[in-house]
Protein backbone atom coordinates (compact mmCIF):
# COMPACT_ATOMS: atom_id res chain seq x y z
CA UNK A 1 0.00 0.00 0.00
CA UNK A 2 2.84 2.37 0.81
CA UNK A 3 4.27 1.87 -2.67
CA UNK A 4 1.04 3.18 -4.17
CA UNK A 5 0.64 6.01 -1.71
CA UNK A 6 1.09 9.60 -2.82
CA UNK A 7 2.73 10.35 0.50
CA UNK A 8 5.37 7.70 1.37
CA UNK A 9 5.21 6.27 4.88
CA UNK A 10 7.85 4.24 6.70
CA UNK A 11 11.33 4.21 8.19
CA UNK A 12 14.74 4.37 6.55
CA UNK A 13 18.01 3.57 8.32
CA UNK A 14 21.29 4.64 6.76
CA UNK A 15 24.97 5.18 7.59
CA UNK A 16 27.36 7.85 6.32
CA UNK A 17 31.03 8.72 6.89
CA UNK A 18 31.36 11.18 9.76
CA UNK A 19 32.93 13.95 7.66
CA UNK A 20 29.79 14.16 5.52
CA UNK A 21 27.91 15.59 8.51
CA UNK A 22 29.35 19.02 7.64
CA UNK A 23 28.95 18.58 3.88
CA UNK A 24 26.10 19.27 1.45
CA UNK A 25 24.76 15.80 2.25
CA UNK A 26 23.16 16.99 5.51
CA UNK A 27 21.00 19.74 3.96
CA UNK A 28 20.04 17.26 1.23
CA UNK A 29 18.84 14.74 3.83
CA UNK A 30 17.01 17.52 5.66
CA UNK A 31 15.31 18.52 2.40
CA UNK A 32 14.19 14.92 1.82
CA UNK A 33 12.76 14.80 5.36
CA UNK A 34 10.81 18.02 4.82
CA UNK A 35 9.43 16.76 1.52
CA UNK A 36 8.37 13.42 3.06
CA UNK A 37 7.20 14.14 6.61
CA UNK A 38 5.91 10.59 7.17
CA UNK A 39 9.29 8.95 6.52
CA UNK A 40 11.31 8.48 9.72
CA UNK A 41 15.07 8.66 9.12
CA UNK A 42 17.79 7.16 11.28
CA UNK A 43 21.16 8.55 10.17
CA UNK A 44 24.27 6.96 11.68
CA UNK A 45 27.55 8.81 11.14
CA UNK A 46 30.59 6.56 11.44
CA UNK A 47 34.01 6.22 9.82
CA UNK A 48 33.85 2.42 10.09
CA UNK A 49 32.17 0.62 7.17
CA UNK A 50 28.85 -0.88 8.19
CA UNK A 51 27.46 -4.15 6.89
CA UNK A 52 24.08 -3.45 5.36
CA UNK A 53 22.42 -6.73 6.26
CA UNK A 54 24.15 -7.67 9.52
CA UNK A 55 23.91 -4.16 10.99
CA UNK A 56 20.32 -3.60 9.87
CA UNK A 57 20.82 -0.71 7.44
CA UNK A 58 18.66 -0.06 4.40
CA UNK A 59 21.26 2.14 2.75
CA UNK A 60 24.89 3.17 3.16
CA UNK A 61 26.58 6.25 1.73
CA UNK A 62 30.23 5.41 1.05
CA UNK A 63 33.20 7.61 0.18
CA UNK A 64 35.77 5.90 -1.99
CA UNK A 65 35.55 3.43 -4.85
CA UNK A 66 33.31 0.40 -4.67
CA UNK A 67 34.42 -3.20 -4.87
CA UNK A 68 31.39 -5.26 -3.78
CA UNK A 69 29.34 -5.97 -6.89
CA UNK A 70 26.65 -7.88 -4.94
CA UNK A 71 25.00 -4.60 -3.92
CA UNK A 72 22.97 -2.09 -5.86
CA UNK A 73 24.68 1.29 -6.08
CA UNK A 74 24.41 4.75 -7.54
CA UNK A 75 27.12 7.38 -7.74
CA UNK A 76 25.91 10.56 -6.08
CA UNK A 77 28.94 12.67 -6.89
CA UNK A 78 32.62 13.14 -6.17
CA UNK A 79 34.30 14.65 -3.14
CA UNK A 80 37.24 16.88 -4.03
CA UNK A 81 40.20 16.89 -1.63
CA UNK A 82 42.94 19.40 -0.82
CA UNK A 83 46.40 19.31 0.73
CA UNK A 84 46.61 21.60 3.76
CA UNK A 85 48.84 22.44 6.71
CA UNK A 86 48.45 24.49 9.90
CA UNK A 87 49.73 28.05 9.68
CA UNK A 88 52.14 27.69 12.60
CA UNK A 89 53.55 24.40 11.28
CA UNK A 90 54.37 26.16 8.02
CA UNK A 91 56.37 28.90 9.76
CA UNK A 92 60.09 28.38 9.33
CA UNK A 93 59.62 25.92 6.48
CA UNK A 94 60.15 26.55 2.80
CA UNK A 95 56.95 26.53 0.79
CA UNK A 96 56.94 23.26 -1.20
CA UNK A 97 57.07 23.51 -4.98
CA UNK A 98 56.21 19.86 -5.71
CA UNK A 99 54.91 16.87 -3.71
CA UNK A 100 58.37 15.30 -3.25
CA UNK A 101 59.35 18.35 -1.17
CA UNK A 102 56.97 17.02 1.53
CA UNK A 103 58.68 13.65 2.12
CA UNK A 104 60.37 14.83 5.33
CA UNK A 105 57.35 16.74 6.66
CA UNK A 106 55.10 15.31 9.37
CA UNK A 107 51.86 13.87 8.02
CA UNK A 108 48.53 13.22 9.71
CA UNK A 109 47.36 10.07 7.99
CA UNK A 110 43.89 8.55 7.68
CA UNK A 111 43.87 4.90 8.74
CA UNK A 112 41.43 3.79 6.04
CA UNK A 113 43.45 5.13 3.10
CA UNK A 114 46.66 3.97 1.42
CA UNK A 115 49.98 5.07 2.95
CA UNK A 116 51.19 6.48 -0.36
CA UNK A 117 49.51 9.57 -1.82
CA UNK A 118 49.47 10.02 -5.60
CA UNK A 119 49.59 13.59 -6.90
CA UNK A 120 48.98 14.67 -10.50
CA UNK A 121 50.04 18.03 -11.90
CA UNK A 122 48.02 20.03 -14.38
CA UNK A 123 50.42 18.90 -17.10
CA UNK A 124 49.85 15.22 -16.20
CA UNK A 125 53.06 14.65 -14.24
CA UNK A 126 52.64 12.09 -11.42
CA UNK A 127 54.45 11.93 -8.06
CA UNK A 128 53.95 9.52 -5.15
CA UNK A 129 54.63 10.62 -1.59
CA UNK A 130 54.81 8.45 1.52
CA UNK A 131 55.72 11.14 4.05
CA UNK A 132 56.53 10.73 7.71
CA UNK A 133 53.23 9.91 9.42
CA UNK A 134 53.75 10.48 13.14
CA UNK A 135 49.99 10.48 13.73
CA UNK A 136 47.45 8.09 12.21
CA UNK A 137 43.76 8.50 12.97
CA UNK A 138 40.51 6.73 12.11
CA UNK A 139 38.44 9.90 11.77
CA UNK A 140 38.51 12.63 9.12
CA UNK A 141 37.27 15.15 11.68
CA UNK A 142 40.24 14.21 13.88
CA UNK A 143 42.57 14.81 10.92
CA UNK A 144 41.07 18.25 10.52
CA UNK A 145 41.63 19.12 14.16
CA UNK A 146 45.19 17.77 14.24
CA UNK A 147 46.04 19.95 11.24
CA UNK A 148 44.42 22.92 12.99
CA UNK A 149 46.76 22.24 15.93
CA UNK A 150 49.83 22.16 13.69
CA UNK A 151 50.60 18.44 13.94
CA UNK A 152 51.50 18.24 10.26
CA UNK A 153 50.25 18.19 6.70
CA UNK A 154 47.23 16.23 5.51
CA UNK A 155 44.71 15.77 2.71
CA UNK A 156 41.19 16.80 3.72
CA UNK A 157 37.82 16.89 2.00
CA UNK A 158 37.63 20.22 0.21
CA UNK A 159 34.80 21.63 2.34
CA UNK A 160 36.84 21.06 5.52
CA UNK A 161 40.04 22.42 3.97
CA UNK A 162 38.22 25.56 2.87
CA UNK A 163 36.75 25.94 6.35
CA UNK A 164 40.24 25.89 7.93
CA UNK A 165 41.66 28.30 5.33
CA UNK A 166 38.72 30.70 5.77
CA UNK A 167 39.32 30.71 9.53
CA UNK A 168 42.92 31.78 8.91
CA UNK A 169 44.36 28.66 10.56
CA UNK A 170 45.31 26.56 7.51
CA UNK A 171 47.17 27.10 4.28
CA UNK A 172 46.44 25.14 1.11
CA UNK A 173 49.59 23.66 -0.42
CA UNK A 174 50.41 22.79 -4.04
CA UNK A 175 47.15 24.03 -5.60
CA UNK A 176 48.50 23.08 -9.05
CA UNK A 177 48.70 19.42 -8.01
CA UNK A 178 45.62 17.31 -7.33
CA UNK A 179 44.75 14.01 -5.71
CA UNK A 180 42.04 11.69 -6.95
CA UNK A 181 38.62 12.77 -5.67
CA UNK A 182 36.54 10.35 -3.63
CA UNK A 183 33.51 8.84 -5.25
CA UNK A 184 30.38 9.29 -3.13
CA UNK A 185 28.06 6.31 -3.64
CA UNK A 186 24.74 5.13 -2.26
CA UNK A 187 24.79 1.36 -1.72
CA UNK A 188 21.85 -0.89 -0.83
CA UNK A 189 20.95 -4.60 -0.98
CA UNK A 190 19.55 -6.04 -4.17
CA UNK A 191 16.54 -7.28 -2.18
CA UNK A 192 15.97 -4.28 0.05
CA UNK A 193 13.17 -4.66 2.58
CA UNK A 194 12.34 -1.01 2.01
CA UNK A 195 13.14 -0.83 -1.66
CA UNK A 196 10.57 1.85 -2.48
CA UNK A 197 11.81 4.26 0.20
CA UNK A 198 15.45 3.52 -0.58
CA UNK A 199 15.03 4.32 -4.27
CA UNK A 200 12.97 7.40 -3.43
CA UNK A 201 15.81 8.68 -1.25
CA UNK A 202 18.60 7.83 -3.72
CA UNK A 203 16.80 9.54 -6.59
CA UNK A 204 16.23 12.62 -4.45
Amino acid sequence: LNALSLDPVGALRMSLPTFLASSRMTPAIAGFARQHPNVALTVVYTDYPKNLLEDGFDLNIRAGWLDDSAMMSRKLGEGERALVVGCDYLKGRTMPLRPSDLEDWDWVRYKHRADTTVFTSRSGEVERVMGNAQIEVDSVDAMYNFVLHNAGVSILPLHLAEQGVAAGRMVRLLPDWSVRPLGIHAVWPDKSRRETLTLLFVRY
